[in-house]
């Protein structure tokens, strides 16, 4: 039989003898940080005696890190504390059995009967394996109607995560005692949805914040606060690598937001008290702002002086910007931004979405939300030739110490050689409206021994956004085609 099939017989299970009292929970507040941190603080009312006890603390969170527990009150000193994490289920009240002596009792399908065995489990290690008198017997699965009884619950399974506290009072009494610790299992995140208006060139916002817990443990009634931003953990992994590329025009702003701050992050109360239930995700509105000045743009980026075999879509990329004077004025916490637009019989379609970095007040925000159906860039290696140029460069060749300290240097000559590569960028519109697309050339800042970018020639005057790209406004008639040629001169 299965483990998680096993029965028991509530009414024949004992409870230790020496239960300490049951301090549920009290006054809760929970300060939820959006990188799977939590931190509880739990005042409850425990009465005291004098002297030594234990004092059990039920409904802790089952992934309580029991190092960052304090307990705090007065009149009273913590002598020991524990963390009861192993919970009860029959799976763990027949591991916990193992050597020990249960009731089987079994039902005759055919009659009815009821017999009782016992027996002494002597594994439970993916099958449960007993000793009844003088056979071995392996516990199956098998349809007989089989329930396994149990003496009693052994002292260190819980029915709930508990923590336990053994304290030296100097006077006995009721008094507040307040419990705090850091848990993983709960965290949140932002989620937007964006309304556009692509003829009114406007936006409407609402914010949602999405709460999750997973700690196994429901605090009810609690004050909530969320915060911002990514506090140091020395157990968080670090991660090193390339981030993923988002659209040009995404700046950092300058304006302080209106919302409350702790130190360099932000937070966000939630008014009033919320129950956050184990195994729940709740979503709660704090952001809803309307016509937001955006407009919707599209971008193209082609990687080193690359060849297309054939047309690539551009980028679809909505502008706006969550300043004041925009409408907005407030940070905005990290998250992911849904953009819907209005179709021609006035209902909202999903046409994409992006995530945002926590972004300050005052920012400019480049989304990219998906790739365009009718606006297509092909670029083309048109030429590629090495020229050199009547210029020498003068590099050392060897460098010698003698005994003495002195040094001699040898030197060598040499042409600067530039390869000379003839762009052209093919940019078509299908709309039957004008479209203006920043054609980007990426991967000019090559490698590390790069000298100099030249750029002798252009269709149309380009932008140096950084030594790796070089960018174009191209603008393309309604039904129409615009090609762009340029000349690089590059060191490699």
């Amino acid at each position: 039989m299965r483990l998680q099939g096993l029965a028991f017989a509530a009414g024949l299970l004992t409870w230790p003898a020496l239960a300490a009292p049951d301090n549920g929970q009290g006054d809760l507040s929970v300060t939820i940080y959006n990188n799977n941190l939590a931190l509880v603080q739990d005042v409850r009312q425990v009465s005291l005696p004098p002297g030594r006890s234990r004092q059990e603390f039920p409904d802790v969170s089952a992934q309580i890190r029991p190092e960052t527990v304090t307990l705090t009150g007065d009149g009273f000193g913590i002598v020991e504390q524990n963390f009861d994490y192993d919970l009860l289920s029959p799976s763990a009240l027949m591991e916990k059995a193992v050597g020990q002596t249960i009731t089987l009792l079994r039902t005759n399908p055919a009659t009815g009967a009821e017999t009782r065995e016992r027996a002494t489990v002597l594994a439970a290690n993916g099958g449960v394996v007993l000793k009844i008198g003088e056979r071995i017997e392996i516990l199956r699965d098998d349809g007989l109607p089989v329930r396994v009884i149990f003496d009693a619950i052994p002292p260190n399974l819980r029915a709930r995560p508990t923590l336990s506290v053994s304290v030296e009072a100097q006077r006995g009494g009721t008094r507040p005692l307040t419990l705090s610790y850091l848990t993983p299992g709960m965290g949140w995140n932002a989620d937007y949805v964006a309304l556009f208006d692509e003829q009114a060139g406007r936006i409407d916002v609402q914010g949602w914040i999405t709460l999750t817990n997973t700690t196994g443990t429901t605090f009810a009634k609690a004050r909530a606060l969320l915060v911002a931003g990514d506090v140091g953990q020395v157990q968080q992994p670090q991660y090193y690598g390339g981030r993923p590329q988002r659209p040009r025009g995404n700046v950092p702003g300058t304006e302080s937001g209106g919302g409350q701050q702790v130190g360099d992050l932000h937070v966000y109360p939630i008014e009033g008290r919320t129950t956050i239930a184990n195994a729940q995700t709740k979503q709660v509105s704090f952001l809803e702002v309307s016509s937001v000045p955006a407009r919707k743009g599209y971008e193209y980026r082609n990687h080193w002086l690359g060849n297309d075999e054939e047309a690539r879509s551009a980028s679809s990329v909505l502008k706006f910007s969550n300043a004041r004077a925009a409408g907005i004025g407030e940070a905005l916490p990290a998250g992911t931004v849904r953009v819907y637009m209005r179709d021609a019989r006035g209902q909202a379609q999903f046409v994409g979405e992006s995530g945002i970095p926590h972004t300050p007040g005052g920012s400019a925000l480049a989304l990219r939300t998906g790739d365009a159906f009718d606006v297509k860039v092909r670029a083309l290696v048109e030429k590629r030739d090495v020229i050199t140029l009547d210029e020498w460069e003068k590099y050392a060749r060897w460098k010698v110490t003698y005994p003495d300290g002195s040094t001699a240097e040898a030197y060598a000559e040499r042409p600067k050689t530039y390869y000379r590569t003839q762009m052209r960028y093919i940019v078509t519109n299908a709309r039957p409206v004008p479209v203006s697309v920043d054609v980007i050339q990426s991967g000019l800042n090559q490698w590390w021994w790069w000298r100099e970018l030249r750029v002798p020639q252009e269709s149309i005057q380009g932008v140096q956004d950084s030594a790796d790209q070089r960018r174009w406004d191209v603008p393309v008639a309604a039904n129409g085609t615009t090609e762009l040629t340029v000349t690089f001169l590059t060191p490699w």
